[in-house]
């Protein structure tokens, strides 16, 4: 049996890409991209206002100015603003030559005519009010890293700079397989020791998620041969096989057999970490094998600690989960204290974390109400009430 922290360096030592693809950058959300990104101009391209106004000399604060055209976005100037003259401008427009500030129409009167109006400024001092080129970003200027994981923020920086094609790692393919003769599909109304198969629809939903559309391959039957053909079939057809169940050491646990004889060399398959100790790893010929355990709660945790952080990896992102730094509302105790241990919580509306009713990795309705999961390490078994934990999201 291995650490939880071993384990995971294994599987991620192990990770590889698999390709890349070009893709819209519509498309983007959820992939990684396979190349950095520049920009093709200077952002923003041109000194523009950065409100509705008047552009000025500041030199003229003072002068009644004579305003001498209506600059709109989109439109070019067309003259000079000289001494004691000024342009009314809109939001976003190019700002005149001989012009440094814009002063806010709310700060300004106006006098004269319609045909040859005259405005004065009202405040005592303004900022230039002007968004000056190039001050966002400039030509050539990188504005994404390679292995960066896209989402909804990412868009609009890709369309800015033009970038409607994007170079990204390529999804692995996953195929998803159960394993017991007591478990049904979830339409089936189980009979005499049976049970319906959950494991394989909470882990598809799960890497749904991250955007994996999972191949699911059934339920494998407790026959060693039956085992063999579907695994086979699933890693003939996919980078990434999770199994559910038939890991542990019962006589009718074929999977790790069956998967040297596959020709998949399995690097672990014991973890010290609760749930979820019948925890497999094994790789070969460029496909990677997860074997999980058969209780639910297990499951759920092995893919979120393990499983998607490996997943990740071979998408060309290094993931790191988001953590919460909060208090405990009450005092948390558990009995041994030999394995890494991981327990359902909640949070209230004041920030503290509170422990959910769970009676163990079976107990899959106490994820219902869990808005993220917490560490015991191994060698603790209180925390106390008020001590700081960190609370890792599902």
């Amino acid at each position: 049996m291995i650490t939880f922290d071993k384990a995971l360096e294994i599987s991620l030592n192990q990770s590889i890409t698999f390709g890349t693809e070009v893709i819209s950058f519509e498309e983007a959300t959820g992939r990684v991209l396979a190349e950095s990104i520049t920009s093709d101009m200077d952002i923003p391209p041109f000194n523009k206002s950065a409100m509705d106004g008047y552009a000025c000399r500041r030199q003229d604060l003072a002068l009644p100015l004579e305003v001498i055209e209506v600059i709109r976005a989109g439109v070019p100037p067309r003259k000079s603003v000289l001494p004691g003259k000024c342009s009314q401008i809109m939001t976003g427009a190019i700002i005149p030559d001989g012009a440094d500030t814009v002063i806010k129409v709310e700060e300004c009167s106006i006098e004269g005519s319609d045909l040859h109006p005259v405005i004065k400024f009202m405040g005592e001092k303004t900022n230039p009010n002007i968004c000056y080129q190039g001050e966002d970003l400039r030509n050539g200027d990188i504005v994404l890293e390679a292995g960066v994981l896209l989402d909804t923020r990412h868009v609009p920086i890709l369309a800015t700079v033009g970038k409607v094609f994007i170079k990204v790692y390529r999804l692995p393919s996953v195929g998803v397989l159960s394993t017991g003769t007591e478990l049904v599909e979830p339409g089936e109304k189980p009979g005499v020791s049976q049970i319906r198969n959950t494991n394989a629809y909470q882990m598809i939903a799960q890497l749904a998620k991250i955007g994996i559309d999972c191949d699911y391959y059934g339920i494998a039957t407790d026959d060693e041969d039956i085992t063999r053909n579907m695994i086979s079939e699933a890693l003939a057809n996919n980078d990434i096989l999770i199994l559910s169940g038939g890991v542990s050491m019962g006589e009718f646990d074929f999977v790790p057999a069956v998967l040297q004889s596959l020709d998949i060399n399995v690097a672990f398959k014991q973890v010290a970490i609760q749930p979820g100790k019948p925890t497999l790893f094994g790789t070969g010929r460029n496909k990677f094998v997860f074997g999980l355990p058969g209780n639910p709660v297990s499951s759920f945790f092995i893919l979120e600690l393990l499983v998607k952080p490996f997943i990740y990896k071979c998408m060309g992102h290094d993931w790191k989960p988001p953590v919460l730094r909060l208090r405990s509302a009450s005092r948390i105790e558990r009995k041994k204290s030999n394995r890494l241990s991981w327990m359902p919580v909640r949070i209230d509306s004041e920030g503290m974390v509170h422990e959910i009713e769970y009676h163990g990795s079976a107990h899959i309705f106490s994820l219902g109400s869990a808005e993220g999961i917490i560490p015991v390490p191994i060698g603790k078994t209180i925390i106390e009430e008020g001590e700081f934990v960190d609370v890792r999201s599902i």
